[in-house]
């Protein structure tokens, strides 16, 4: 038994021994996907994140001599490429925002709009009571026989709303106005956003990059990012109010 064991080669397993796995090469070409802050590896690299910058010099060759700012030269598709990535992320995180606020602000007007409703007409005299009002001065006078009783000059004239209606309407008036505002801003937002991507046709490299950055410095001069950032301000101050008038509603009960 002992011969048997010195002549086995030295490289060759046990029988009774756990084998070493060899290597696979799938493994190497197809790293395990795991978890980035949280995030699939696997979903980042669709997303363009944590994956090689594009060869350009690969796919763009050298532009020869004195050439490199020509309309064919090749810093123009880089940066054309480069801008739409960039613009296609920036677009789409405001449009989602733009869509968000757009549906809660319809929504909220739908709501506010019924409780104004509702609330309104305490603002405005009762006819009918004024009608009983003056039917009741008559009679006073027919039963006085012809004393001289004060009678005024309009059906109205005795009419004064609460202060607590006053506060109320106030309040709803305004917070509706600001959310029909929000949501107005928000569609001519969205539709200079429409055209901030649109795709120019019949123009050269060099002509679309120009056009890309007077868009994007119009976007800039015109302060939309700010003005994208206020909507959802305007929205929570009209929440704000209409919550205000929602507590002078319930104290006044």
């Amino acid at each position: 038994m002992a011969d048997t064991d010195q002549g086995a080669p030295p490289n060759q397993p046990s029988a009774t021994g756990s084998r070493v796995p060899s290597p696979d090469p799938g493994a190497q070409r197809n790293p395990p996907s795991g978890t980035f802050f949280g995030l699939n590896k696997n979903q980042l690299h669709s997303w363009g994140i944590g994956v090689a910058p594009h060869d350009y010099k690969a796919r763009y060759p050298l532009d020869p001599y004195g050439k490199e700012m020509t309309d064919n030269a090749r810093i123009w598709p880089i940066y054309n490429e480069e801008a739409a990535n960039f613009d296609a992320n920036m677009v789409a995180e405001w449009r989602d925002t733009i869509d968000v606020l757009l549906v809660f602000a319809g929504l909220f007007s739908a709501v506010l709009t019924t409780f104004v409703v509702q609330t309104s007409p305490n603002m405005q005299p009762d006819y009918t009571q004024a009608s009983m009002f003056l039917l009741f001065e008559i009679l006073k006078a027919t039963a006085s026989n012809g004393s001289q009783i004060s009678i005024p000059s309009s059906p109205t004239a005795f009419f004064s709303p609460s202060r607590s209606d006053e506060w109320l309407n106030s309040l709803w008036f305004v917070s509706l106005t600001l959310s029909l505002i929000t949501a107005l801003v928000a569609v001519l937002v969205k539709q200079w956003l429409h055209q901030y991507i649109a795709v120019v046709s019949d123009s050269s490299a060099r002509d679309r990059a120009r056009i890309r950055h007077m868009r994007f410095a119009g976007l800039q001069t015109w302060q939309v990012p700010m003005i994208i950032g206020l909507l959802p301000v305007l929205l929570h101050l009209s929440l704000a109010l209409f919550f205000a008038g929602l507590a002078v509603f319930l104290f006044s009960l």
